[in-house]
């Protein structure tokens, strides 16, 4: 392990597309999604805890979701969990981490990585991060890893990629595409030049500071002008003053788009960013029908391809039902066709609009 290697596990999402268990109080990531007995957010971290050394591991994450972290990781030392006063995208959380850095070990190398994906190839994962922070010491670069497609999938952003290579698996990227309809995703996939967005990056320190300053400088002068108090009993109270004053962004938007030393790792190690509950079905055991249940109690007569998530507790018969999710807590069920999964954001803010917030 590197002394110089980092981490940033961004999790501060709300994971509303994953309601009724998702809720704004006990998010996604620190949920059990799949039945492994890990939540997500812990297998990232034990994912991570594999290569790079413990202290060198950080979570960046919502002040109210402080104290779950702290439960979820008890082996992460308290100063290692970086609270944000409010959601404002990637790229203040980012800037967190950069500039915090930047004070501690302006040598770092950093990984910043999403709480909530999953990914089943953890040895190539692994190599590929590997490929990525040793590209990075070696160039002032910027690197986002991409996943080959394997289907023409709506739900993810693309990242369009020179045929050319820099080195054996690293090349520049030309385009950014936000999530495109079928057609277009079609011709993505037939063009050959072009990746699924994963999110995760890889930079040194130095560069993704260099890259805020040039692309996003009102954003770095309110860090800049805060340097003293990081890594110090001040900095809690710094971050207050700065991320009111932060514009709501994407490090995408922000910084990927516009930077010119922006490169890629196609990459294929079992990636979902388990975005929906469609993408917990696809990853979940199923049964001669193609079910995917999760819950002591289902019975299931005549139904074919649906998703059930249910308390231990509580007997659920299904009969008749095809391609369907069906999620039950201890205050919502929902029933659903599984191709409106998309729609699941807008059916939160319909509740919000008649039922407020009591029910997210």
């Amino acid at each position: 392990m590197h002394k110089n290697h980092y981490v940033a596990i961004m999790a501060g999402g709300i994971g509303s597309r994953f309601w009724p268990m998702s809720r704004t109080d006990f998010p996604k990531q620190f949920l059990d999604i799949l039945g492994t007995g890990r939540t997500l957010i812990q297998n990232t971290y034990d994912r991570f805890a594999k290569f790079i050394p413990k202290e060198n591991i950080y979570v960046v994450t919502s002040t109210e979701y402080a104290s779950i972290v702290q439960e979820q990781l008890p082996e992460m030392k308290f100063e290692n969990i970086l609270c944000e006063p409010s959601r404002k995208n990637t790229a203040p959380c980012i800037a967190y981490i950069a500039y915090k850095l930047k004070a501690l070990n302006a040598e770092g190398s950093l990984i910043c990585a999403p709480a909530d994906h999953l990914i089943l190839d953890e040895t190539g994962f692994t190599k590929v991060c590997f490929e990525a922070l040793n590209f990075v010491a070696k160039h002032k670069s910027l690197i986002t890893l991409g996943i080959k497609p394997s289907h023409p999938n709506t739900g993810y952003g693309y990242i369009q990629f020179e045929q050319q290579g820099v080195s054996d698996n690293v090349f520049k990227v030309k385009t950014f595409t936000e999530k495109p309809n079928l057609e277009i995703a079609r011709s993505f996939l037939a063009s050959g030049d072009f990746l699924w967005n994963a999110g995760i990056f890889v930079w040194q320190v130095q560069s993704i500071v260099a890259a805020f300053n040039k692309h996003l400088p009102e954003m770095a002068e309110l860090f800049i002008a805060e340097n003293d108090a990081f890594n110090t009993a001040d900095e809690t109270a710094a971050i207050q003053r700065i991320y009111p004053q932060c514009t709501n962004i994407s490090i995408d938007y922000g910084i990927m788009e516009k930077a010119d030393n922006v490169y890629v790792i196609p990459s294929s190690f079992g990636w979902s960013d388990l975005g929906t509950w469609n993408s917990a079905y696809e990853n979940m055991e199923k049964d001669y029908l193609g079910n995917a249940v999760s819950g002591e109690n289902v019975m299931v007569i005549d139904a074919t391809r649906c998703m059930v998530h249910g308390k231990d507790d509580k007997l659920y018969l299904l009969q008749g039902m095809d391609d369907y999710i069906l999620v039950d807590t201890e205050d919502v069920l929902l029933i659903c066709k599984k191709e409106k999964e998309q729609e699941i954001k807008e059916y939160v803010a319909e509740v919000r609009r008649n039922k407020g917030d009591q029910y997210l």
